[in-house]
């Protein structure tokens, strides 16, 4: 039983020499650059989801409100419209298309090639005399609530903000794309009242802070 446990001991401290030698075959720059190597990838690979997986944003107005205040921020996919086209009343990002350096978010409204009507506060779908359903609206719509008629063109959508008394969407980038000198006329104009579909970059999926809130059953 002594011979067992002595063996046992030499056998162990064999061990840990062999380990130490080991350890001083390896310089301590090896070990370093082994941590660099692991940053290098940590970043790449959060380079690459960031770029063409999420999109992570802070909310600048509030033309969303309810839905999203002021210093809210969420997370967007980039990849929700991949293998299907937005549905009505998505909330996404897009670039806007007077300025195409800035991201907005809005709520799709129209679909493509329909015909929507805006009507004393509410909105009709191609000739229907029944209004969509906007029970996310944060008060009574008064102001741009009637007179509008879009033509959505093919391939493309139509946005509208959910505090549509201070929202600035379609109603009025026609305008926007004129001030800005990007169009000469109503004509020209009106092209940038709509988003192509390949202009939006991604789905709104859930808001993270001040508090969390999953979008995806809106």
């Amino acid at each position: 039983m002594i011979e067992s446990n002595k063996q046992e001991e030499e056998e162990q401290l064999e061990e840990q020499l062999q380990q130490e030698m080991q350890e001083q075959k390896n310089p301590w720059w090896r070990e370093l650059l082994s941590y660099v190597r692991l940053i290098v990838w940590s970043t790449i690979i959060a380079v690459i989801i960031n770029r063409y997986v999420v999109i992570n944003a802070e909310i600048p107005s509030e033309s969303m409100e309810n839905l999203l205040t002021v210093d809210d921020r969420i997370f967007g996919y980039r990849l929700s419209y991949v293998l299907q086209q937005p549905k009505r009343y998505d909330v996404v990002m897009f670039k806007y298309p007077v300025h195409e350096d800035t991201i907005y978010i809005k709520r799709v409204i129209g679909l493509p090639g329909e015909t929507v009507e805006i009507k004393k506060g509410k909105i009709y779908i191609d000739g229907s005399t029944t209004p969509i359903e906007e029970n996310y609206l944060p008060e009574k719509w008064v102001d741009g609530n009637d007179g509008y008629v879009f033509h959505v063109p093919e391939g493309c959508f139509l946005m509208l903000g959910d505090n549509r008394n201070i929202s600035e969407d379609a109603r009025y980038w026609a305008q926007r794309a004129i001030d800005a000198g990007v169009a000469k006329n109503r004509k020209e104009a009106s092209a940038y009242t709509y988003v192509r579909g390949d202009k939006i970059i991604g789905r709104a999926i859930f808001k993270y802070y001040p508090k969390f809130d999953l979008f995806l059953n809106l």
